[in-house]
């Protein structure tokens, strides 16, 4: 048996992030399909796109390379129809740089707030083929900061589908019946536990 089919025996993913948030959501999404999250701190390529896809797919390409172990990265964006896609693929950095308060400032006065969160999972086996799972939630974008849980640009989203929280206004539970992180996480898992 090789290492990595029998880590994917033991039901452990293995997710490469520096973002114990993230950590956090998976760990709570994945543990109703009886899979264990180690969280590794790899430090992987992350590549400039438009595509999230392409994004995920290199980040888990090369962390997988580094550590030589099967590996799962998200990558995730906030896309606002107002603002033609922005910050999409690059609401990271625009997080780091203008913030919430940023985003709040360039919707201000601004009616058509619609918006989605997209998240992209991918897997990397050394030993097999890459795959990919999405997830995405639409939304609004609220007029205010509202809540201090979650973390990046949760206090402004709003999903569509009956809450009116903003994802920083509910548990990771709560969350994690809408959110796009953990639609992505329920396909990567029902697929692992597949090919376990």
């Amino acid at each position: 048996m090789t290492p990595s089919s029998s880590i994917l025996k033991g039901r452990v993913a293995f997710f490469a992030t520096g973002n114990v948030h993230k950590f956090n959501e998976a760990r709570h999404v994945l543990a109703d399909f009886g899979i264990a999250v180690a969280l590794l701190r790899v430090k992987a390529l992350e590549i400039q796109s438009d595509s999230l896809k392409a994004i995920s797919e290199v980040s888990a390409l090369d962390a997988s390379k580094r550590c030589r172990l099967p590996v799962f990265v998200e990558d995730a964006g906030l896309f606002i129809k107002a603002l033609n896609g922005f910050p999409g693929p690059y609401s990271a950095y625009i997080f780091r740089t203008i913030g919430v308060r940023g985003i709040l400032k360039l919707m201000k006065g601004v009616k058509t707030r619609d918006a989605y969160f997209k998240s992209v999972i991918s897997f990397c086996d050394p030993e097999g083929p890459l795959e990919c799972f999405h997830g995405q939630v639409d939304g609004l974008i609220s007029c205010e900061r509202r809540g201090n849980q979650g973390f990046g640009f949760d206090p402004i989203f709003k999903p569509s589908g009956g809450p009116t929280e903003t994802f920083a206004e509910m548990s990771i539970a709560r969350k994690g019946e809408f959110s796009h992180r953990a639609q992505a996480l329920r396909k990567f898992a029902e697929w692992f536990k597949s090919v376990r």
